[in-house]
């Protein structure tokens, strides 16, 4: 039987030659955590946490020596022993975003154990292929910015992007302005979503709901501060907008509470944050019984990718129909070789579509000769 030999944690780190910003912060750096979980037989698995990059290595390191030794094969009960040995302090946070990284490296070792890709371990491949659509459309500081947005959106829309993303949150009219413009640049054909990054309050976010519901938004995604449950509740009832959340959300407890308020029309669980395809899945399957879509949030490197596609190939979309709905994989388009680099095969979507890999595990590879490139001290 087959062992955990050893859990190694690294930060990789871009910095940008375009800084970017959200209604919160300015990005000039991009950075993730990544794990390489290495069995005595030589078996590697990947993955990756969502959060400070820094802060979750030191997370990893912590728990890295509840799995180490262990069969690989006994992912709940590896999860649990992280969950049980943190939860006194971490039931949210960096330190879920650590179990998360762990487990879904545990899930690529398991996958190139038995030979199968994760969607088959997840319970089967209902979809060789996952709609995508476009994340971007971040602010800048150079003048034009709204041409600027609005040429940015076309760009994915020529590309084959039958969905994208903006970012709002900068003011109430600057939104409406931004958005009325991206609407007329990708036509109708285009289904748009926009993210406020939790920017506003109640009564700000139902006058841009409000204002914008002419533009056929497919998502109004974290409106409001992720702590305000009552708040996206009386949101979602004063617009006909579907309201998005749970990228700040943890693990199936914090989702209990969306679903129990009926906050939200989409949940938005991180892979790589919100406890790992264990706990994600568990997630998927309380949404449906709630009637919630699942459309996760992805925001790291080719490892976040390749885990959300396995997900996305065997997730239900409830209720079912003949023609069957099917859920939806966020694809980042901002600059990011981290991204880009050093996972292969590379990503391409193809008329708005992205391949779920077929190979064993997660599919992919770490290109480890270019990790040199980008890991930090």
């Amino acid at each position: 039987m087959d062992r955990i030999d050893r859990v190694e944690a690294m930060v990789v780190a871009h910095r940008l030659q375009r800084t970017f910003h959200f209604s919160q912060w300015h990005y000039d750096t991009r950075s993730v955590c990544l794990v390489k979980v290495t069995t005595r037989d030589g078996v590697v698995g990947w993955g990756e946490g969502y959060g400070p990059a820094g802060v979750v290595r030191a997370g990893v390191e912590f728990l890295a020596p509840l799995v180490v030794g262990e069969d690989p094969l006994q992912g709940e009960n590896l999860w649990q022993r992280m969950f049980l040995r943190s939860v006194d302090y971490a039931r949210r946070g960096v330190l879920v975003a650590a179990i998360s990284a762990i487990d879904v490296a545990l899930w690529d070792v398991r996958g190139r154990l038995l030979g199968l890709p994760v969607s088959v371990l997840l319970g089967g491949r209902r979809r060789e292929s996952v709609r995508a659509y476009a994340t971007g459309m971040y602010f800048s500081e150079a003048a034009g910015q709204i041409g600027a947005l609005a040429r940015e959106a076309r760009g994915y829309a020529d590309a084959g992007f039958s969905a994208i993303k903006m970012k709002v949150g900068l003011s109430v009219q600057e939104d409406i302005a931004n958005v009325g413009a991206v609407r007329e640049a990708v036509g109708e054909g285009v289904e748009l979503m926009v993210d406020a990054n939790h920017a506003y309050n109640l009564r700000e976010a139902v006058a841009l709901a409000r204002a914008i519901e002419p533009f056929r938004i497919g998502w109004f995604e974290e409106p409001l501060s992720p702590e305000d449950y009552e708040g996206y509740r009386e949101l979602r009832d004063r617009t006909t907008i579907p309201i998005a959340a749970g990228e700040c959300e943890y693990l199936r407890s914090g989702f209990l509470q969306l679903f129990r308020n009926r906050s939200v029309d989409v949940a938005q669980p991180d892979l790589c944050a919100a406890g790992g395809l264990t706990e994600v899945k568990k997630i998927a399957a309380m949404a449906e019984a709630f009637g919630v879509e699942v459309a996760p949030h992805s925001w790291g490197t080719g490892i976040a990718i390749a885990a959300a596609l396995q997900l996305l190939s065997n997730m239900d979309v409830a209720p079912g129909r003949m023609k069957m709905a099917e859920p939806i994989l966020e694809l980042d388009r901002t600059e990011n070789p981290l991204r880009d680099e050093l996972v292969v095969p590379r990503f391409e979507p193809r008329g708005g579509r992205v391949d779920v890999p077929a190979a064993p595990g997660l599919g992919v590879e770490v290109d480890e000769a270019l990790l040199g490139k980008y890991r930090q001290a």
